[in-house]
């Protein structure tokens, strides 16, 4: 799907057709789509559909008469049943007539351009665009990062009750969430640190309070990955220990009520056996089965007490 945007009077809004100075809004961009960008722009068909690649790397790359800009963005999905976070190419395009955008789907980060929401965008400023969509890129991390969060501790919150399976997952997904946003934060500010020393295009003199804007996003999003993945690690290693100390007390519990059921056991067996009765205690008094059975209670109850103090009931 390609959407066309332009600039007018300081408000940005949806245009039919391809025009100098506008924004090409590129979504899951068939392969005809692609050509006739490319074709428009003079610029390589696939250097136009690299973002779609889901594997592909953030770079910056200089052809003669164009600037290919890859960057990664956060993007949610389903997997187990559960939300969860990955990151997505987003491909940006240069040119001296337009700048184009390609995504292999509808993106949080430009939805507030698409939406004439953003302060100070001009699709006639390209770098400035650019700048815009990696600050915003930043602080969706940085939104993301905080509801990751918050189902940790609703997560934690579970271990001193009951934990289910689906918490499992959910706490696995948020640390496999942190390490795409880790990985890929890092490589946005590498593109970042390659803009300072752009030349190409135009750059605005608000331009570069924009810049520094975005690097210090940015880098606090890496800070706050890198914090909340040791956090997520401390609660993953909270409930293994919590769920060792559980099977510990099952199996104390376990091994003590087997004891004490081996004392009748082991009476009650012996006097089983085919022996004489004048060898076998008081099998020939009156009342001894009573009194077999209150010496086999006294016992079962003096270790009862015994396991009790040592903890292991």
């Amino acid at each position: 799907m390609i959407k066309y945007f332009y600039t007018q009077n300081g408000r940005t809004s949806s245009v039919p057709n391809f025009c100098h100075d506008c924004w090409v809004k590129m979504t899951n961009p068939s392969n005809e789509e692609a050509e006739l960008i490319a074709e428009r722009m003079g610029v390589e068909v696939d250097d136009l559909m690299a973002a779609i690649d889901l594997e592909e790397k953030t770079r910056i790359e200089l052809p003669e008469n164009y600037t290919l800009i890859v960057v990664d963005i956060p993007a949610e999905e389903y997997r187990n049943g559960v939300r969860a976070y990955v990151t997505i190419p987003l491909g940006i395009i240069i040119t001296k007539e337009a700048i184009v955008t390609i995504c292999s789907e509808e993106s949080f980060v430009l939805r507030n351009f698409e939406k004439n929401r953003m302060n100070d965008f001009s699709t006639r400023k390209k770098l400035r665009f650019v700048y815009q969509i990696l600050l915003e890129s930043a602080l969706l991390y940085q939104k993301a990062l905080y509801s990751i969060d918050r189902k940790r501790q609703e997560i934690e919150e579970k271990v001193r009750d009951d934990v289910e399976e689906e918490d499992l997952f959910s706490l696995h997904e948020l640390e496999q969430a942190l390490v795409y946003f880790a990985t890929s934060i890092r490589e946005n500010g590498n593109v970042l640190d390659r803009l300072t020393r752009y030349s190409r295009l135009e750059r605005f003199p608000e331009d570069q309070e924009l810049l520094d804007d975005a690097i210090v996003e940015n880098q606090q999003a890496v800070e706050m990955t890198d914090i909340y993945r040791s956090i997520v690690d401390g609660t993953r290693q909270l409930m293994s220990t919590i769920f060792d100390n559980r099977l510990n007390n099952v199996m104390k519990i376990l091994t003590s009520i087997t004891l004490i059921l081996a004392i009748p056991t082991v009476i009650s067996g012996m006097y089983g056996m085919n022996v004489l009765t004048k060898y076998m205690p008081f099998a020939q008094t009156p009342f001894g089965f009573g009194i077999i059975s209150g010496i086999v209670v006294a016992i079962c109850l003096g270790l009862y007490v015994v396991l009790k103090r040592k903890k292991m009931l």
